[in-house]
């Protein structure tokens, strides 16, 4: 009996990061379908690959942030919108509103830390060695997700190449 484990032909991995998205689809689902009123002290910070395909963002804030930006929805947020591949929303940069159009594939991370529960996904495009960028403010109160990685779950399943 050998200890490697044999390639798997069924990819496992690919499909579980689908089905982890899928609840970030369900939960916007229920947002949007309370007109856009979250329940309790519950926001989102959605973290999402700003070149990947399918991703709409007004161009400035494409060059502010080339590889990954970070959202928060939580108090000034309108038109959420939610589909079976992605969603978009509102909100404002700066005083200055934009529509976002975020694809579930897009995104790398969704936290909410009013329950302490997070979700970290692999990337599902070309991973691009992340370039420097500001951190997203869109005018929401201060306040960061935990880092201390309690609730969060991250699944890898170590693909052999």
């Amino acid at each position: 009996m050998t200890d490697e484990t044999p390639e798997s032909l069924i990819p496992y991995d690919e499909i579980v990061q689908e089905a982890l998205r899928a609840v970030v689809g369900r939960v916007l689902g229920q947002i949007e379908s309370t007109g856009g009123h979250l329940p309790g002290s519950h926001h989102f910070y959605i973290t999402f690959k700003t070149h990947a395909p399918g991703v709409s963002i007004p161009a400035h804030l494409r060059q502010r942030f080339p590889d990954e930006m970070t959202i928060v929805l939580q108090n000034k947020f309108w038109d959420l919108s939610v589909g079976t591949d992605g969603f978009s929303v509102g909100l404002s940069f700066n005083q200055m509103p934009a529509k976002l159009d975020i694809p579930y594939a897009a995104i790398t991370a969704f936290v909410d830390p009013a329950v302490d529960f997070g979700l970290q996904f692999q990337a599902a495009v070309a991973d691009l060695a992340p370039e420097p960028h500001d951190d997203a403010e869109n005018d929401s109160p201060e306040g960061t997700p935990p880092d201390d990685g309690s609730n969060v779950v991250t699944v890898d399943f170590g693909r052999k190449k």
